[in-house]
């Protein structure tokens, strides 16, 4: 059995491990190659849905957790 972590830090962006493919509102797919992908979790990234460091600027506040999914 795979283990998947995310991890949302502290006041900050939500880690994947990647490669992922991101799936759109429409249906669009991307591949997404690098090895951790960081989303925004405070809505004031211009990347969207990636995190762009705003969290810093706008000082959001969020607790940090690991979420552990277990795969077959």
């Amino acid at each position: 059995m795979a283990e998947i972590t995310i991890e949302l830090r502290k006041n900050g962006s939500m880690k994947i491990p990647g490669p992922l493919v991101l799936v759109d509102e429409n249906g669009q797919e991307q591949l997404i190659e690098k090895a951790v992908v960081s989303f925004c979790r405070c809505g004031a990234s211009k990347e969207k849905p990636f995190c762009d460091g705003s969290h810093k600027e706008i000082g959001f506040e969020g607790p940090s957790f690991v979420v552990k999914l277990k795969t077959p």
